[in-house]
């Protein structure tokens, strides 16, 4: 009767709030899931959740379910796992780079659960900012790049490990932070605090800023987040962060976060990777604990389309 995807499609409803969104991360269309739901609910006699709620407000048989699914569904990524080191080995050799400042947030936890998972596996990790990581991938220096600028490389995949929005935060007194949206003309007097790596790398000016033929009046730099962050709460500039870095801040009124456009700007992360590795078994096993730890440690982020 019951089925794990059932498991799989209440733990996505869970996280994501939104069948929508539940759908989009199990590539499933949102009648196809709703249609699963349904057939689900007849076939218990039972409803499990209250449809047009935000949250999601889940009945008691749907709460019972999903304790289920965070009893069995642990316990599968680990069958799984064990099964793909029993057919692949064990032994292998994952050197990354990050050209991400705000990603150690959710990467670091993920190499912590990869690490116990694949002892036998080399680990190493590099910033991608002091050198060019994606043509390093190519020669075969280095197995992974976590990239939201994927270049075509003979032989080179990218795999999308979730969509993000970029945020303007200013400070809560700052006169933007009244607006609903900011235009790039906005900035034309501002002080801009980026982290201290190429303009062309930074999607506020390759995609906000140069198409309006806007430069902000300073650019400023810095290493750490939390400095940016204590940069504009004083008031000495304005700074673009992704929205689960900037989340911490702007939930506790710390700053203000205001969106890039009237439509926003969104990116993608990507974790580029060598062709002849994707078959790998821990390669897949990190990816899919790559793309588990954000969605349940990130706030804001939601599923890519598929890769390229």
């Amino acid at each position: 009767m019951l089925e794990i995807r059932h498991l799989k499609t209440l733990h996505a409803l869970r996280e994501t709030d939104s069948l929508v969104e539940a759908a989009e991360r199990l590539h499933l269309t949102q009648s196809a899931l709703s249609h699963q739901f349904k057939e689900l609910e007849e076939r218990l006699g039972l409803q499990l959740f209250v449809r047009k709620t935000r949250p999601v407000r889940f009945t008691s048989a749907g709460l019972r379910l999903l304790q289920l699914a965070d009893l069995m569904l642990p316990q599968l990524r680990s069958a799984e796992r064990d099964l793909a080191r029993l057919a692949g080995g064990t032994a292998g050799r994952l050197h990354m780079a990050i050209e991400c400042h705000s990603c150690f947030q959710w990467l670091m936890p993920t190499i912590d659960q990869f690490r116990d998972a694949w002892p036998e596996v080399e680990l190493d990790l590099a910033s991608g900012f002091s050198f060019a990581p994606l043509p390093a991938l190519a020669r075969g220096d280095l197995d992974l790049v976590v990239t939201s600028d994927p270049l075509e490389l003979p032989g080179i995949t990218y795999v999308p490990l979730f969509t993000y929005e970029a945020l303007l935060a200013v400070a809560n007194q700052h006169p933007l932070a009244a607006r609903p949206y900011v235009r790039p003309e906005d900035l034309a007097s501002e002080t801009l605090i980026t982290y201290p790596v190429e303009r062309d790398r930074l999607d506020i000016f390759t995609r906000f800023l140069e198409p309006a033929d806007i430069e902000p009046a300073q650019v400023r730099t810095s290493e750490l987040t939390v400095m940016m962050m204590q940069l504009v709460a004083s008031g000495r500039g304005v700074c673009c962060l992704p929205n689960w870095a900037l989340h911490e801040y702007s939930s506790r009124g710390y700053v203000t976060a205001k969106r890039l456009g009237d439509k926003g700007l969104f990116a993608t992360l990507y974790a580029g990777i060598r062709a002849d590795m994707l078959d790998s078994p821990f390669m897949r096993d990190f990816l899919l604990t790559a793309k588990d730890t954000s969605f349940a440690t990130l706030e804001g982020v939601s599923a890519a389309p598929k890769g390229r």
